[in-house]
């Protein structure tokens, strides 16, 4: 809870610094912009937290994204599939590639850092590939596949806003998320897993299956987001759709209190982390003329996240340390 006070804090600290700053901030027009963008990184960013848990990295979530993003306006426009056709087909393919992850990384035991990020050249270049490195799009078609990305639910007594869709769709998903850790035999498994993969192991627990599903949770979501995210703006292009998206997932979720040792992680933080990360993108944009500077403030605030974890982990040690010596000086 003390983390979801201090990233809250940090939130509203960095909300009021750019309304201040930019009378455009708080319009409707930008907080539904921005709304819309932390629902749709907020999906992925739950995904990659059941990797992140397990004490394990997915680097290929942007190219997921890129690889759904791609197909599923190349499926629908250049092949003539049917809808649904085509979105368990492209859904079908993100959770295989979850799966290839998960065998590759507990039966092959190959690292997950060298699994993914193989995977982020791979799905990428495939993209590029079946597409020709050509933009695909929907054109003027589809128009009502793309309300759910693109569609609003007005809000009463609140002019100039309405509720994205998106949204609708990371508040089930957070929930489910959240009910899944918390509430579920199987969301301890992989809190224990995180803590300690061989205690776990020796307690019963199947850790290759529990990884396999973490994995399988995270590109499922990813392909998720990135049927939204082209859903959105219309059309993808291969060589940068979804470019680098794994970053703002995985700095969401350190932001939002997930340790990258794993064990540790909360549902709402990562949506705030998540939340903060569009608002400090928001402020780049419309505060500076610098929006070159928007990986480094990016590396920066994941840097900063690894350092403050850290020295959490070493403060709890030294307490949980001192209390132990107090305790046998007391009962001597």
């Amino acid at each position: 809870m003390k983390k979801i006070l201090g990233i809250s804090i940090l939130l509203a600290v960095v909300c009021m610094v750019t309304a201040m700053a930019s009378d455009s901030f708080l319009s409707g027009y930008n907080l539904e912009n921005l709304v819309r963008r932390t629902a749709l990184f907020g999906i992925i960013s739950v995904g990659v937290t059941f990797v992140i848990v397990t004490g394990g990295i997915d680097l290929s979530i942007g190219s997921v994204v890129c690889l759904v993003g791609c197909g599923l306006p190349w499926l629908l426009t250049k092949h003539g599939w049917s809808v649904p056709a085509a979105v368990i087909a492209v859904m079908g393919v993100s959770a295989g590639i979850g799966l290839g992850h998960g065998l590759l990384i507990t039966k092959l035991k190959l690292q997950p850092f060298v699994v993914t990020l193989c995977g982020l050249l791979l799905y990428r270049g495939i993209a590029r590939g079946f597409t020709n490195d050509q933009t695909v799009g929907f054109g003027m078609e589809f128009r009502s596949l793309r309300t759910l990305a693109t569609g609003q639910i007005k809000l009463p007594f609140i002019d100039g806003f309405a509720l994205p869709a998106p949204w609708v769709f990371l508040f089930v998903v957070a929930v489910a998320a959240a009910i899944f850790l918390n509430r579920t035999i199987y969301g301890r498994y992989l809190l224990a897993l995180g803590r300690n993969e061989e205690a776990a192991r020796y307690s019963g627990i199947n850790t290759e299956r529990m990884t396999i599903l973490a994995y399988v949770i995270s590109s499922t979501l990813a392909g998720f987001g990135g049927l939204l995210f082209v859903l959105d703006v219309n059309s993808a292009q291969p060589v940068d759709f979804g470019n680098f998206y794994e970053l703002y997932a995985i700095a969401a979720a350190v932001l939002g209190g997930c340790s990258l040792r794993g064990g540790e992680a909360t549902i709402l933080g990562v949506i705030i982390g998540t939340a903060l990360m569009q608002v400090l993108r928001n402020m780049i944009t419309l505060v500076t003329t610098r929006n070159n500077i928007e990986f480094a403030i990016i590396g920066a605030v994941i840097l900063i996240g690894v350092i403050a974890d850290e020295l959490v982990k070493r403060y709890a040690v030294r307490r949980r340390a001192a209390r132990a010596l107090a305790q046998e000086t007391g009962g001597a």
